[in-house]
């Protein structure tokens, strides 16, 4: 009788274990099943926010679930960045990093709460957006990048330049250019995009190196010229203008990027299931043209590739931090 009782219940415990296998792998393969939620470590309005909502409403009809945008705003992106890092990897928390958070402050910062190589799991890089050189109209006369930079050699240290923070890419793409060009340029910090507010008075600052959703609209109205693109290839957004290397410094690069990015453990199926429908979202011409007008170039790339680009962007970065000098804490 015992034995009898001891091989029911072997028996049992067997079906009650695949059972349950067999519902997790269900449950798995429908996902998602409920709200995704994309956090944004910055503020609503900033270039991260905008490429976020650009794609949460063709998210929502591709995957049949609500997005949902939390701004997490701090420390350059970084509590944006932790709080998905510490997240479950279940794919309904995911976060639309920067090149800030996801490459540049793996060096900026002393003390970081999360390893961006380590601790996110790599989805997709979203999109790619130049910095564009804009100045002052009525305190910078130099119409070309070429004249900007005669200018400023022949007037060293009397022309300023904003950015969004220290060891931001807005700040180290004027690092950059001082180191290769030979120039001046005093670096004035703000926090955030506010920066362009005193861009546009020209009264402590003349220049700024911004991203392009965030000034493209100033300069398209006249209130801001714009010189150059700081990436190796011409902006959709801004074909007209010329690259810095182009412009006689071959090789500079130093854009912002955006993309997304999960917890460390998330399941490959899930990342590969966001990852399509990005790609395929980026692919449609309407979609396209949105980004472009902002100034962002369109990519939806693999997760693998975005993880070899993230390694390789962190490396980039670190030696400019190193030549700048600049820390964040």
């Amino acid at each position: 009788m015992l034995r009898n009782t001891l091989r029911y219940l072997a028996v049992l415990l067997f079906v009650l274990t695949a059972f349950g296998t067999a519902t997790g792998a269900a449950a798995q393969g429908a996902y998602p099943s409920r709200p995704i939620t994309i956090v944004v470590g910055f503020s609503a309005g900033g270039t991260t926010d905008i490429i976020a909502r650009l794609l949460s409403d063709e998210l929502r009809k591709g995957l049949g679930q609500p997005i949902i945008i939390e701004n997490r705003p701090g420390a350059g992106g970084n509590i944006g960045a932790d709080t998905v890092a510490k997240a479950k990897p279940d794919g309904y928390t995911l976060l639309m990093g920067s090149v800030g958070p996801l490459a540049i402050n793996a060096s900026l910062y002393k003390h970081m709460p999360y390893d961006n190589l380590k601790d996110l799991t790599p989805v997709t890089l979203v999109a790619h957006v130049p910095n564009m050189l804009v100045v002052n109209p009525r305190t910078v006369p130099a119409q070309t990048f070429q004249e900007f930079v005669a200018l400023v050699k022949a007037h060293p240290g009397k022309y300023f330049y904003a950015s969004t923070g220290s060891g931001t890419s807005s700040h180290l793409s004027g690092v950059l250019l001082n180191q290769l060009a030979g120039l001046d340029l005093t670096h004035v910090p703000y926090k955030g995009a506010v920066a362009l507010n005193d861009v546009l008075s020209g009264e402590q600052v003349q220049c700024m190196f911004a991203t392009i959703p965030s000034a493209i609209q100033l300069v398209r109205g006249g209130k801001l010229r714009a010189l150059a693109v700081t990436s190796l290839h011409r902006s959709g957004g801004v074909p007209n203008l010329p690259t810095i290397s182009e412009s006689g410094y071959p090789g500079f690069d130093a854009s912002s990027w955006f993309g997304l990015v999960g917890p460390a453990g998330l399941p490959r199926e899930i990342a590969l299931k966001v990852q399509a429908e990005v790609a395929r979202i980026l692919k449609d011409p309407a979609m396209r043209d949105k980004f472009i007008q902002q100034g962002a170039d369109p990519i939806g790339s693999t997760p693998d590739e975005f993880g070899q680009y993230m390694r390789d962007e962190t490396a980039k970065w670190a030696k400019i931090v190193k030549v700048s000098g600049a820390k964040a804490d």
